[in-house]
C-alpha cells in the first residue's frame, strides 16, 4: 500500500546533545492527505547549536496497533539530528570508514563511501564528494578550487555527471573536512547533491542571453534555493557552523515560508523537509521549447518555459513522474517518461513545484526504498488522482497544457556566440573525466583568461565569456591538448554517456565508462562492415547497474549491467530522447 508518514513524538536527553530522538507512531493510508500540522516546543536544560528546539510534525489522524514498516533509512534519518548523528562523531574516528548509519546521512552531505573494487582481500576506502550547481554554472575560482583538490586530496582527475556536477574520488575520510570547508569557502556547496532531497536542478548549459534561456537559468537557481535545506547541518559539520552568507531572490523566502495551504512544518528547522526529508531522491529540471539537452522526461519534475508571441516569458509548463532506477529481475521496478501535469503562470512556480514536492513527502512509500521515487506514487495513483491532491497543497487548479514544438538534442559543442558580444566554447570530454594533459591544459586556459564554466548534463564542460580576439589562441592550445573541434571526433562519441562503474562505485556490476571506449570501436566497425556513414551515429549509453545514471533507457542503444562482462541491451530510444525504449536481450562482453 502507498503510504505517508503520520505523526511523531519526540524525546529530548537532555544530558547528550548529539541525540534528539523522534518515535514514529504510524503510516497514514494514501486515502486521506494529511493537511494539518501540529509542533511541540521542548526547553533544554542546555545550550548546543546543534540540537533543534522545535519540532513540527504531521498529525496522525488515525490510531493504529501495529508499528508500520519502514525502511532502515527512515530509522536513521529519525535519530539522526536533522542529519548531523552518528556522522559528526563517525568523522572524528581514527578509522578509514565511517558505520552505516554514517553512511546513509553522509549522502545528504553530497558525499559517498567507496572502496577500491579492483583491490582483493582488503578495502581502501575513500569518499566521493558531489557538488551541487543548478544549471551547471561553475564560477571561476570554484573551478580552479576543484582542480587544485583534486590533485591534492584526490585522484588526479575531475568527472563531470549527467547532473551537471563535478565528482571528486578518492578522498580520504581524515581529509573530507578540509576538502569539504575548502569548496564551502570557494563559492561551492555539495549540500543536497546525494541524498533523500531535491539533487542538482538541470537547466540547459550554454550562455545564450535571450529571455527565455536567462529565465530558465533564473528558474532553475530559484528552485534549488527553495528546496536546499535549511535546518544548518551541513554547516555544523564541515565549517563549525559558521554560515557562509548568501542573498536569496524575496520570491523564494516567501514561497518557502507559505503556509496558507498546508505545505509547512510551522517553526521546524525544515520547514518543506521535515525531519524525515523525502522518501527518495529527487530529481528536476528546467528548459526551453526544443531544447532537451536536459533530458526533461526523466526527471521527477520537468519545468519548461512557455513564451509569448514576442518571446516574453509567461508560465511553465510541467511534467511530472519521470524516473531511471530500476532493479534487475524484479518486473514492478521500471524507468518511466514524465507526463504532463499542466500549466502555471510563471509567478506560481515555486509554489507549484512546493506542493508537489509535499505530495511525494507526505504519499511517497517509506517502507521499500525500491519503490519509493514519485514515479511509483504516480503509477499506482494515476496522473489524476496525483494532480487532485496537488491542486489541494497548490491551492489552485492546473491551467491545460500549452503546446509545445518538437524536442531536439542540443550539445552546444564548437565556438557559439552567446549574444553580449562574448563567445562560448563547448568542448567534448569522453564520459566526462578530466585528466592528465586535458585537466592541466583546460586549468591553464581557465586561469589565464578569468574564464567561467560550465557543466553540461552531457558530461561535457562549457568555456563562458570568451573575447574574439581569444579565439585563435584557445583553440590552438585546447587542440595540442586533444580537445577537438566537434567535426574532428567521432560522432558516436559526442553523443555516448557512460557512468564511472567499476572500480570506485559500490553498486557497479561489470565496466562502464573504463569499457565504453572499446565498445564503441567495436560499434563503428560494425557500422564500416555493414557500409554505413561516417557521420551516421547512434546513441549510445552504458551503465554498470540498473540505476541508470547516464539514462540509458533514452538511448538508441543502452547497455546495462546484469553480470561480469554482461549488459542487458534495451532498443528503440529515439536521438531527441523522447521515447523510451524496450528490453530487448543480453550481451556478454569479450572483456576485451
Amino acid at each position: 500500500m502507498t503510504t505517508s508518514f503520520g505523526s511523531a513524538t519526540s524525546t529530548v536527553i537532555p544530558n547528550d546533545p548529539k541525540i534528539r530522538m523522534q518515535s514514529f507512531t504510524g503510516l497514514k493510508s494514501l486515502h486521506s492527505i494529511a493537511l494539518a500540522r501540529n509542533h511541540r516546543v521542548f526547553t533544554l536544560p542546555f545550550s548546543a547549536p546543534s540540537v533543534i528546539r522545535a519540532v513540527s510534525t504531521p498529525v496522525k489522524p488515525e490510531t493504529s496497533t501495529t508499528e508500520p514498516k519502514r525502511s532502515k533509512v527512515e530509522i536513521f534519518k529519525e535519530q539522526s539530528n536533522f542529519i548531523r548523528y552518528p556522522l559528526n562523531e563517525e568523522i572524528l574516528t581514527d578509522t578509514p570508514n565511517i558505520n552505516e548509519a554514517a553512511t546513509q546521512l553522509i549522502k545528504f552531505h553530497g558525499s559517498y563511501q567507496q572502496y577500491n573494487r579492483d583491490e582483493r582481500g582488503t578495502r581502501s576506502y575513500s569518499f566521493m564528494l558531489r557538488t551541487k550547481n543548478p544549471g551547471g554554472k561553475v564560477p571561476n575560482q570554484l573551478y580552479l578550487t576543484m582542480d587544485d583538490l583534486a590533485d591534492q586530496f584526490g585522484i588526479g582527475t575531475l568527472r563531470l555527471t549527467t547532473r551537471q556536477t563535478f565528482q571528486l574520488h578518492g578522498v580520504l575520510k581524515k581529509n573530507l573536512k578540509t576538502v569539504m570547508s575548502t569548496i564551502i569557502k570557494n563559492m561551492g556547496s555539495t549540500l543536497g547533491a546525494c541524498g533523500d532531497l531535491n539533487r542538482n536542478v538541470l537547466a540547459p548549459a550554454a550562455p545564450l542571453m535571450t529571455k527565455e534561456c536567462l529565465f530558465a537559468q533564473e528558474t532553475a537557481d530559484n528552485i534549488a534555493a527553495l528546496l536546499t535545506p535549511q535546518s544548518g547541518f551541513y554547516y555544523d559539520v564541515w565549517v563549525d557552523g559558521e554560515r557562509i552568507m548568501t542573498s536569496e531572490p524575496p520570491e523564494v523566502v516567501k514561497a518557502r515560508n507559505d503556509n496558507s495551504h498546508k505545505t509547512n512544518f510551522p517553526d521546524s528547522p525544515e520547514p518543506i523537509y521535515g525531519a524525515q526529508f523525502l522518501p527518495r531522491k529527487f530529481k528536476i529540471a528546467v528548459t526551453v521549447p526544443t531544447d532537451n539537452s536536459v533530458d526533461i522526461l526523466t526527471n521527477d519534475i520537468g519545468v519548461v518555459v512557455v513564451s509569448d508571441d514576442n518571446g516574453e516569458p509567461r508560465g511553465f509548463n510541467i511534467y511530472v513522474g519521470g524516473g531511471m532506477g530500476r532493479t534487475h529481475r524484479m518486473e514492478a521496478t521500471f524507468p518511466r517518461l514524465g507526463e504532463p501535469l499542466g500549466y502555471v503562470p510563471k509567478e506560481d512556480i515555486l509554489y507549484a513545484i512546493k506542493a508537489i514536492v509535499a505530495t511525494q513527502r507526505d504519499h511517497g512509500r517509506r517502507d521499500d526504498r525500491r519503490y519509493s521515487r514519485m514515479k511509483y506514487l504516480i503509477s499506482s495513483w494515476g496522473i489524476e488522482k496525483f494532480k487532485t491532491v496537488v491542486e489541494q497543497y497548490y491551492g489552485k487548479k492546473f491551467e491545460p497544457f500549452r503546446e509545445l514544438p518538437e524536442w531536439e538534442f542540443k550539445s552546444y559543442l564548437g565556438w557559439h556566440e552567446q549574444g553580449d558580444g562574448s563567445l562560448f566554447c563547448g568542448l567534448h570530454v569522453d564520459n566526462g573525466r578530466v585528466g592528465g594533459k586535458m585537466k592541466k591544459t583546460l586549468r591553464e586556459v581557465i586561469e589565464k583568461y578569468n574564464l567561467n564554466v560550465r557543466i553540461t548534463p552531457n558530461q561535457n564542460i562549457i568555456l563562458c565569456d570568451i573575447r574574439s580576439a581569444w579565439r585563435r589562441p584557445i583553440t590552438t592550445v585546447l587542440a595540442q591538448a586533444g580537445l577537438l573541434h566537434p567535426k574532428f571526433v567521432d560522432p558516436l562519441n559526442l553523443t555516448a554517456m557512460a557512468c564511472p562503474a567499476f572500480p570506485l562505485c559500490p553498486l557497479a556490476i561489470t565496466e562502464a565508462e573504463r569499457g565504453i571506449p572499446d565498445i564503441l570501436k567495436r560499434v563503428r566497425s560494425v557500422f564500416e562492415k555493414v557500409g554505413l556513414k561516417y557521420n551516421d551515429s547512434v546513441v549510445i549509453r552504458i551503465t554498470g547497474c540498473p540505476n541508470g545514471c547516464a539514462r540509458p533507457y533514452m538511448a538508441e542503444l543502452g547497455l546495462v549491467g546484469d553480470g561480469p562482462n554482461s549488459y542487458q541491451i534495451w532498443l528503440g530510444g529515439t536521438p531527441n530522447q523522447t521515447i523510451s525504449k524496450k528490453f530487448y536481450g543480453q550481451s556478454q562482453s569479450s572483456g576485451s
